[in-house]
């Protein structure tokens, strides 16, 4: 059984972000994979994009599918062994899962992490009892740690809009009100690490990655910087991993905005959506023909169908 749970699940990141190109072309080819498949989305949060590209490239490829808000259209689940479950809690993830892989030929999960407990959450706590009591193959739609679908779109949108074989990407932190999951940047980091490129982040003191997931990739405290010759920055925020969870400054001076990005080389903005405007990019950005936030977003649909596709055809 054939899983898609991070970076380390591809052989060849690079083959499989041409593969996504290829597959925009022309989407339709490969209906035949999927007929009389179906394919149960599960979603522990809220999305947009993952939601609606991942059933689209499900569909593109000829499946069914299903989609489960759990806990809201289903009963809330219980995780835990052992739970004397005299709670909220109506239904174990030993049957629930269990069950669900009945109806499905493939499943994809969507879930978050506590954000206060590191272990539990580094340990991918959730995905895995989910994985332990399925028989189907799953796709991470992202997890307590990694997004690899949205670091998969950022690779195969790098290299759509590169004007070089190895340009200089810059992952910079930038200010948020709410505290955030490190998920996203430690994806695109691991991807980073793994591609031909140029890698850099910038993030203040107090905001380090989880170094399983930065590598090597140096980190530069000056944002202004780090940006000076980059071809592609892309901006996210997330919370301190090193004292967990937690907002340890809300440092707008850290917003992006078109002074920072007159420092590089024309880069491309990429945000992974959504994104709060003029807190952590400034409209000008956001609004320029710098910005390739929406065909970025767009390329998410291209980067779910060739991961279904290739569980599909048995060679992920």
């Amino acid at each position: 059984m054939q899983n898609f749970l991070s970076a380390n699940d591809i052989d060849d990141i690079e083959v499989l972000a041409k593969e996504v190109l290829e597959i925009k072309k022309s989407p339709f080819q490969w209906k035949h994979l999927g007929e009389n498949k179906t394919l149960v989305l599960i979603f522990l949060n809220s999305s947009l994009r993952t939601r609606l590209s991942t059933q689209k490239a499900a569909q593109n490829l000829g499946m069914n599918t299903i989609v489960l808000n759990l806990g809201q259209d289903s009963w809330n689940m219980e995780y835990q062994e052992n739970a004397i479950m005299n709670g909220t809690t109506a239904e174990h993830i030993k049957e629930g899962a269990a069950v669900i892989s009945q109806y499905a030929d493939m499943i994809a999960l969507r879930s978050f992490p506590s954000l206060t407990d590191k272990v539990s959450d580094y340990q991918e706590f959730v995905i895995n009892q989910f994985i332990k009591y399925i028989n189907v193959p799953l796709v991470n739609m992202e997890s307590a740690t990694v997004h690899p679908l949205q670091s998969l779109t950022d690779l195969a949108t790098i290299r759509e809009f590169s004007t070089k074989k190895r340009p200089k990407v810059v992952l910079t932190w930038a200010p948020h009100i709410r505290a955030l999951p490190q998920a996203v940047a430690n994806s695109f980091a691991q991807w980073m690490n793994k591609a031909d490129v140029d890698f850099f982040i910038t993030n203040p003191e107090g905001y380090d990655l989880a170094e399983e997931f930065r590598g090597n990739a140096p980190i530069i405290r000056d944002q202004t910087e780090a940006f000076k010759g980059a071809d592609f920055i892309y901006a996210k925020n997330w919370s301190s991993y090193e004292d967990y969870g937690k907002i340890l400054k809300s440092d707008f001076d850290w917003m992006i905005n078109e002074e920072k990005m007159a420092l590089t080389n024309s880069a491309k903005f990429m945000h992974c959506l959504p994104v709060r405007r003029n807190v952590v990019v400034s409209d000008g950005v956001l609004d320029s023909p710098q910005s390739i936030v929406i065909q970025q977003a767009g390329n998410r649909e291209w980067a779910a169908q060739a991961v279904i596709k290739r569980i599909l055809e048995g060679r992920l």
